[in-house]
């Protein structure tokens, strides 16, 4: 008889839908160890304002992919897939289940599929490239890229100058086109290929979405996110533009320089929240399929966990 295949849970969800709550739950009725998808959470310090588990919830449920760096340390996607893969083997290496539970994309998409290539851009390459942007801005780097991709850029966003520098140092390092370098990757075999993937994703009504995301960011300030991020600005967030744009962090650091007041801070991390649920539910309906999809009704917390119906990946 063949064995079947170990299973990868993942429960996605867009922000203050109440993913946390449910993931804990469900991972302790059914012997799993929770494997956290929160690009925030991964660094020290930066708790209020990614709502990080309990004490009380670790000890509950062995949780992983929490304050793994220094808020000064850049930690990539392609750092989270290298991570991620050593903890999934350890967890099946125990006997029990993998959960892998959060709302960033990139790092759910590691479990999914390839998220980074494997073209190493020399540190010249990189000055060379921030030179062109420096000197001749956005429409110079299409140009560049343009003639070192005769057969056109594909759907490469030529509005986003972070996408097109990155192109155009990839073109330069490889002495491939755009379209070339596109093939090569999408032929680069799925993440964690010997895991059957199951897979939900989290959501509510608009009115009562809004509803929660207004509640959470009071809480976030009576907890104190403005004084926690004064901490992290002495810690050094600043050089990291990856945590210091993190949303609820990037306001408080604008209002501790004096770039807004007080009584704006509430209104645009609630504004600014809700176009993060925007981006999410995007991604989520793209990779992770609109049928596997759950809308919770308002006021409902889903009184067992066990209710959830898995959807098979493809």
């Amino acid at each position: 008889m063949t064995e079947r295949p170990a299973v990868i849970y993942m429960l996605a969800g867009v922000t203050a839908v109440g993913k946390s709550k449910i993931s804990i739950q469900w991972a302790a009725k059914n012997r799993c160890e929770i494997v956290s998808c929160d690009s925030v959470a991964v660094y020290k310090g930066m708790d209020v304002g990614s709502a990080k588990p309990s004490v009380r919830d670790r000890q509950q449920v062995v949780h992983h992919g929490i304050d793994l760096v220094d808020v000064r340390d850049v930690f990539s996607v392609a750092d989270y897939q290298v991570y991620a893969k050593e903890v999934v083997e350890q967890i099946i290496g125990r006997k029990v289940s993998v959960l892998v539970a959060g709302g960033s994309g990139f790092y759910l998409q590691s479990f999914l599929s390839p998220v980074v290539d494997d073209i190493e851009v020399p540190g010249e390459i990189r000055e060379e490239v921030e030179q062109i942007y420096a000197n001749e801005h956005l429409i110079g780097m299409v140009a560049r890229l343009q003639e070192l991709n005769p057969d056109g850029l594909g759907t490469l966003d030529t509005l986003n100058p972070r996408r097109v520098m990155r192109g155009l140092e990839r073109c330069i390092a490889s002495g491939k086109t755009i379209l070339q370098l596109k093939d090569e990757f999408e032929a680069k075999p799925k993440a964690f290929p010997e895991f059957e993937k199951k897979v939900l994703w989290l959501d509510r009504r608009n009115e009562d979405l809004e509803n929660r995301i207004s509640n959470r960011t009071e809480e976030m300030i009576r907890e104190g996110i403005v004084g926690e991020t004064e901490e992290l600005l002495q810690a050094g967030i600043e050089g990291n533009a990856p945590a210091s744009n993190a949303v609820g962090y990037r306001q408080c650091i604008a209002f501790l320089k004096g770039k807004m007041q007080e009584d704006q801070l509430l209104e645009e991390i609630n504004k600014s929240t809700r176009q993060l649920v925007s981006k999410q539910r995007k991604w989520f309906r793209k990779y992770l399929g609109q049928e596997a999809r759950v809308v919770l009704e308002q006021g409902v917390e889903l009184d067992d966990s066990n209710q959830l119906k898995w959807v098979r990946h493809s």
